[in-house]
């Protein structure tokens, strides 16, 4: 992630564009000019927009109580209602990225007219409304936006809004869990004296890289009164020394403890029913708490026991260690992807926003941004699958999306049709 811009320039920039700073105010800011508009808008008895023409009007809503969102129409010649058969209204749409959507309306029931077509969310489009009244033709034809605003393409730069297309990915199915670093079984050696006497010298010190073969002690026998020397059996690093000189090394005490640490165990705790998902072979991202460094591998094994304390399951993994930084006994966390499925379109987990009673993203098209509701399915620890509301593509805000939504909502967002 890019680190947060400072919101003021941001919102003073978008304030001067909206009060003249592009070619026209309605461009500029099309949510703020339209909810303008709306309160201009004459509205008619059912609460439409009223539109007027030649001595006839049409009365245009959106019915959405109880309904899945249709266009709705009342005719008028004057101030007199006409039945639904005196006319035909068709309402074309035209969508941010010059989506057209066509609406014709029928008569219905209740004595008005009701398109059989579902109006999508968001309802931001250009309407053009076509009718005909007792044969008189009649046009009309205005903005309607929610959810839409204008950013210039260097101040979105500025605040860093960054966007991406949404794609098709792949959701995994993971597993958090802590662990603990050991050493390597069969990689650690505990150096002994072969006949017991004082030791005369000794030539490694705790945290020494030593090879296989390098003398590390000088030991007097007290059976032959004669020195020897104790040589390194592995190659690694000194974990403990044991003696001192002057000393006298007996017989099943090691003088060093040395362990090849250029590989290590990674021991993850699963609990509970955790465990029945999890299965060798699958990929683990291992991460040092320390410093946040993420490593990948793979599971070698879940253990047939139990941890006694913990009563979690163990499942081993191994981790190179070239660089010497992960220690033996650090704990570190890990994510276990346990499967992995394919999904048709994706969007990261940054890009999601709350709008109104939605969850949505916002999609740019040139300057101009606007909400879309979306239907989310699986979701894993960076990403969410898609299954309504977008189309592969889409360049949809995955960095600063807040700042596009904050800008909507300063705008003053309408729902008015």
């Amino acid at each position: 992630m890019k680190p947060q811009h400072p919101i003021g320039a941001l919102a003073l920039a978008l304030l001067l564009a909206a009060c003249g700073g592009s070619p026209s105010n309605e461009d500029s800011h099309g949510e703020g000019s339209e909810h303008a508009e709306a309160e201009e808008a004459k509205k008619g008895e059912h609460g439409g927009r009223l539109l007027e023409q030649s001595g006839y009007a049409v009365e245009l809503a959106i019915a959405e109580d109880g309904t899945p969102p249709k266009y709705q129409a009342w005719l008028y010649e004057g101030d007199k209602p006409l039945p639904a058969t005196a006319g035909n209204v068709e309402v074309r749409l035209k969508r941010l990225g010059d989506i057209a959507e066509n609406h014709t309306l029928k008569p219905h029931v209740d004595g008005s007219l009701m398109a059989g077509t579902i109006v999508g969310e968001p309802h931001s489009f250009e309407v053009e409304v076509l009718a005909k009244i007792n044969g008189k033709a009649l046009r009309w034809a205005y903005p309607s936006y929610e959810g839409r605003t204008e950013i210039v393409g260097k101040i979105a730069t500025d605040a860093g809004i960054r966007v991406a297309p949404a794609a098709s990915g792949v959701i995994a199915d993971e597993h958090e869990v802590q662990g603990l670093l050991t050493p390597v079984e069969g990689r650690v050696a505990n150096v002994m004296a072969r006949f017991p006497g004082p030791i005369r010298s000794l030539r490694a010190n705790v945290g020494d890289q030593v090879r296989a073969g390098q003398a590390l002690a000088t030991v007097e026998s007290n059976l032959s009164l004669t020195n020897y020397t104790v040589s390194a059996p592995i190659s690694g690093v000194v974990l403990a020394r044991n003696a001192s000189v002057g000393s006298v090394a007996s017989e099943g005490t090691p003088l060093f403890e040395i362990a090849d640490l250029s590989s290590l165990w990674v021991d993850l705790h699963i609990f509970g029913s955790d465990a029945q998902h999890i299965r060798p072979g699958v990929p683990v991202a291992v991460t040092r708490m320390s410093d946040g460094v993420t490593v990948e591998t793979v599971l070698e094994r879940v253990l047939p026991g139990t941890a006694t304390a913990s009563q979690s399951t163990v499942a081993r993994a191994t981790i190179a260690n070239g660089d010497g930084l992960w220690r033996p006994g650090s704990a570190v966390k890990a994510r276990i992807t346990v499967e992995q499925q394919p999904a048709k379109l994706v969007v990261p987990l940054s890009a999601l926003q709350t709008f109104r009673d939605w969850q949505a993203v916002f999609i740019r098209v040139g300057d101009t941004y606007e909400v879309r509701p979306i239907e989310l399915g699986k979701r894993d620890g960076t990403q969410v699958e898609v299954l309504s509301g977008l189309k592969p593509g889409d360049a949809v805000v995955i960095e600063q999306s807040y700042l596009v939504k904050a800008d909507i909502e300063k705008s003053g967002a309408s729902h008015d049709h």
